[in-house]
C-alpha cells in the first residue's frame, strides 16, 4: 500500500476557506462514477471507513463529500482534489 494518507484538499475551495471530507457515522460519502449524474443521491453513496480507503477511491474516479467553513457539504469530484501523503 502506498504511504499514509495525511489528508485530502480541495483545490479551489468555496470562498478561499478550508474544506475537508465530511465524516459521518457510516464514514466518508463518496460518489461512485457509474451513478453518473445521479452519483449524488443518497442511494448511491459508498461510504469509506478510513481516509486511507477514501483517498484510493478519489484515485479510483470517486467523488469526495467536503465541507467546511460552514458550507452544507458538496460533492467535488477527483479532479478537484489533491491526496497528500506522507
Amino acid at each position: 500500500m502506498a504511504g499514509k494518507v495525511i489528508k485530502i484538499e480541495r483545490l479551489s475551495p468555496r470562498d478561499g476557506a478550508v474544506e475537508e471530507p465530511e465524516l459521518s457515522a457510516k464514514g466518508y460519502c463518496l460518489g461512485d462514477p457509474k451513478f453518473g449524474a445521479e452519483k449524488h443521491h443518497a442511494k448511491n453513496a459508498v461510504f469509506a471507513k478510513t481516509l486511507d480507503e477514501a483517498a484510493e477511491l478519489v484515485s479510483a474516479g470517486f467523488s469526495l463529500r467536503m465541507v467546511g467553513n460552514g458550507k452544507r457539504a458538496s460533492l467535488v469530484s477527483p479532479k478537484s482534489l489533491r491526496i497528500v501523503r506522507d
